[in-house]
């Protein structure tokens, strides 16, 4: 066996204690529970060693106003030590739309960076050699547009596209059932999302096609339960459409990833994610008959609770935030945002944010946790709850195949219902006292009002960007941009995978609301 490089050369703790990579306990009962960390069901793990060879990639989610802001937060992070980039874009680019559309008025540049063309995706990236960063991109509806972009890039710096990193969240899925930023009906949208992963397999092999969220889902209201089966639940819809596609299970299975939700249930959450590694190990195993180990481990990134934090009491974000990245970090996670204390009142400062990046570092390299794989396998309790949430799961996935599958229980608002009563049970808890937030509902300090120093975003970006989106247009060659949007046309009337034909237009300069609009002609909205 290939010899890890470890971190240390000696695992001890404060009073000198040895501690090692993980304990066995060999009784029949726990031979029969768990398996080793990085061996089927993966319940402990999906490596060996875990953070003793290397820690999980610290990202910090970022994104506003313009690309040159952006890319400055950008290399600001990067000498604070983030060790991937995980870029946040506005809704205009979300939804497929141009700043300088109507429908734009008033969100350029406001919950992310504004991205119109390839022009503005050079400038975010200035100065970062993509191949030596992994990058993570928050983009659904508009995910293929902005690979291409990326890829342009890279191709640019001559980089080897082979080795390239990163991550687009690319799930459609979820939100139609819980945020909404969906352009296309289901059928064409899961079109492109296959595409992706075929066009990837042969062009970006190392690149992570999809991130299955279970995020939202949980913001939206979910509890952990749901969040764990209607992700996986949304995980077998795109395996089954890529399958229909003939792909192999074992060329794409594991370049899929997951996304889910830091809450501050601290137990709960450790054992949410070892119950969903090993429903998520089964059903690659059992029921699509993956082959290749690789696809059955579920690697996932965590962001910590947006919804958790307060706009009352904003230091008390700091010790939520904590709890919620040492959860995830227990549950074994591969990379990880922790939010930043102001977020519940604007996108978060240099300094808020450097806190949250520090809040990372801390846990990494000063409590110990991660000395040891799975610190918590074996506790009666933790293992009960892995138990009982696994079960949980199981009980909804089955009714979910039961209904005809992930996309027929969208069309019949399955999904959402279920989350909108946990939602609505959650806040009645809140109203009623039964449910404690310390500031908001308890240990209320209203004689003491906050002044913070809030990131406010510029109002002229918009103009700013409109005129540099009227620049692009006018400089580029405007022949190859029709012919382009017109062989993008055709292809999405046929059945060619898509992505080299959007990749022709983003490297055209065409923009992305000429590009979606193109698609829109075709396919409709949704």
């Amino acid at each position: 066996m290939k010899e890890l490089k470890q971190r240390k050369e000696k695992f001890v703790t404060d009073s000198g204690i040895e501690i090692p990579p993980f304990i066995e306990d060999n009784s029949e009962e726990y031979k029969n529970k768990l398996s080793n960390p990085g061996t089927y069901p993966f319940t402990r793990g999906v490596h060996e060693q875990m953070y003793r060879s290397r820690f999980w990639t610290m990202r910090q989610y970022a994104g506003f106003g313009s690309a040159e802001e952006s890319n400055r937060r950008y290399k600001f992070l990067l000498e604070q030590g983030t060790t991937g980039l995980s870029i946040a874009f506005d809704l205009p680019t979300q939804i497929g739309y141009d700043s300088d559309d109507p429908i734009a008025e008033g969100e350029v540049g406001k919950v992310g960076v504004a991205i119109d063309t390839l022009k503005d995706m050079e400038i975010l990236f200035d100065g970062i050699t993509l191949d030596k960063i992994s990058t993570s991109m928050t983009i659904n509806a508009t995910a293929a547009v902005l690979l291409c972009m990326y890829v342009a890039i890279a191709k640019k710096q001559g980089a080897d596209l082979s080795k390239l990193s990163g991550t687009i969240q690319n799930d459609v899925l979820k939100e139609y059932i819980a945020r909404g930023t969906y352009i296309y009906p289901p059928r064409q949208s899961m079109r492109l999302i296959t595409d992706i992963f075929a066009w990837c397999n042969k062009e970006l092999p190392s690149w992570n096609t999809i991130s299955i969220s279970g995020y939202h889902i949980r913001e939206a209201g979910s509890n952990a339960i749901q969040e764990v089966a209607f992700t996986l639940a949304n995980a077998i819809a795109y395996i089954e459409a890529a399958l229909g596609e003939g792909l192999d299970i074992d060329k794409f299975a594991s370049r899929l990833s997951f996304f889910f939700n830091g809450q501050i249930n601290l137990l709960e959450e450790v054992a949410k994610y070892r119950a969903a590694r090993r429903i998520y190990a089964r059903i690659m195993k059992e029921r699509f008959g993956a082959k290749s180990e690789k696809s059955m481990m579920l690697r996932f990134h965590c962001q910590t609770a947006g919804v958790s934090l307060t706009a009352q009491q904003v230091e008390n974000n700091v010790v939520r935030t904590t709890i919620e990245a040492l959860a995830a970090v227990l549950g074994g996670c591969q990379s990880l945002h922790t939010n930043s204390k102001d977020e519940a009142l604007a996108l978060p400062t240099e300094d808020s944010v450097t806190t949250a990046l520090r809040t990372q570092q801390v846990i990494a390299y000063e409590s110990g946790v991660a000395d040891t794989v799975d610190p918590f396998a074996g506790s009666y309790y933790v293992e009960y709850l892995t138990d009982e949430i696994e079960k949980g799961a199981w009980d909804y996935l089955n009714k979910i195949d039961a209904m005809g599958g992930s996309v027929k229980c969208i069309e019949k608002n399955f999904q959402q219902d279920e989350i909108a009563n946990s939602a609505y049970e959650f806040e009645k808890e809140i109203e009623s006292g039964e449910r404690v937030i310390v500031g908001v509902n308890r240990f209320t300090d209203d004689d003491h009002p906050q002044d913070l120093d809030l990131l406010r975003i510029d109002e002229s970006i918009q103009k700013k960007q409109i005129e540099k989106l009227k620049e692009t247009r006018k400089s580029r060659d405007n022949e190859k941009v029709e012919l382009t949007l017109k062989q993008l046309k055709s292809a999405a009337t046929g059945d060619d995978n898509i992505l080299p034909y959007i990749l022709n237009c983003v490297e055209s300069y065409c923009s992305i609301g000429e590009i979606s609009n193109t698609l829109r002609s075709v396919w409709g909205e949704y």
